[in-house]
């Protein structure tokens, strides 16, 4: 069921989500947390929106994607209301403000908020400086960005850095979980012998490559070199260890990697880039700060160079 409404107001919006709500059954569902989804245009929105609706069979939520209209015309709200099959698990509300509505978007969301849930907000394109001084940000106890969909991918994660705060998170974190799952078992296994060098390799300027080599040059305190290969996201790692290399090498577009350690037969183990729903559902998965991110973030990522070395 979807409705649209016109040259509106937050508690007008408020008010016909509830009336939709009763009409179609979707009280007897649980949302468990509001997303705000801010967006620089409808179809990015709409492609936050379908990896949300993704993620709501694990965590049902209310879902308010917020597309602000640059120009000075007079204020005005445009809002969409999706509930029911259009919506998945979730419930969607779509606002567009324009004029001074687009310059308060924190006071434009107050009226659509679920009672004592959480909030998260996701950032679809460029993100704040200090997403936790954004009015949006402050109100929330999680703030997902995403370098990768900036204009300059490594310079915006970079420039999260400085500004860094407890709750923050990156997408481009959750699409390595699997890599360094992967590798952190491989080095749980004997011989125990210390790192001392590592390389990563991958699609160039990439935040996802640079946020692995962080993770690494964080975690075992040693030089971590950065090459680059035409793929789309992080395709080889090497750990140098005294008796020999580890590697993990997926060849590019692949969803199998090869592990290979010293003195024992090579590994095909199911190793599948994330889809974007899937990075989203896993960073909704904790509501408290991840502390190894923020390690990475501000103590790893400086020790990247920001070279990539063929």
């Amino acid at each position: 069921m979807i409705t649209t409404m016109h040259a509106t107001t937050s508690a007008a919006v408020s008010s016909r989500l509830s009336a939709m709500r009763r009409s179609s059954g979707a009280n007897s569902f649980t949302r468990v947390l509001t997303l705000i989804i801010v967006a620089d245009d409808l179809e990015a929105a709409e492609h936050g929106i379908r990896a949300a609706n993704g993620a709501s069979r694990e965590h049902p939520c209310r879902i308010i994607a917020v597309v602000p209209e640059n120009g000075d015309g007079p204020a005005s709200i445009d809002a969409e209301i999706r509930v029911g099959g259009d919506a998945g698990l979730s419930e969607v509300v779509i606002l567009r403000p324009t004029g001074e509505p687009a310059d308060a978007v924190d006071t434009l969301v107050m009226p659509l908020l679920l009672p004592d849930a959480p909030i998260v907000v996701w950032w679809t394109g460029q993100p704040p400086a200090e997403p936790s001084r954004d009015p949006l940000g402050a109100m929330a106890q999680r703030r997902i960005t995403d370098a990768t969909a900036s204009a300059d991918p490594l310079s915006t994660l970079r420039s999260l850095a400085p500004g860094y705060a407890p709750g923050d998170t990156d997408l481009a974190w959750s699409r390595v979980t699997l890599w360094r799952g992967l590798l952190a078992a491989t080095l749980d296994e004997p011989p125990y012998e210390p790192v001392v060098a590592a390389r990563v390799t991958g699609a160039k300027g990439r935040p996802s490559v640079y946020m692995l080599a962080a993770w690494l040059a964080d975690s075992f305190g040693v030089p971590v070199e950065v090459g680059v290969e035409d793929s789309r996201a992080v395709t080889h790692v090497e750990l140098e260890r005294a008796n020999g290399s580890i590697t993990l090498r997926r060849t590019p577009g692949a969803s199998v990697a090869i592990l290979s350690r010293p003195g024992r037969i090579d590994q095909r183990i199911n190793l599948v880039e994330r889809a974007l729903a899937d990075c989203l559902t896993e960073e909704l998965r904790r509501l408290d700060a991840d502390e190894t991110y923020g390690r990475t973030l501000t103590r790893g990522l400086p020790l990247v160079p920001a070279e990539v070395r063929s």
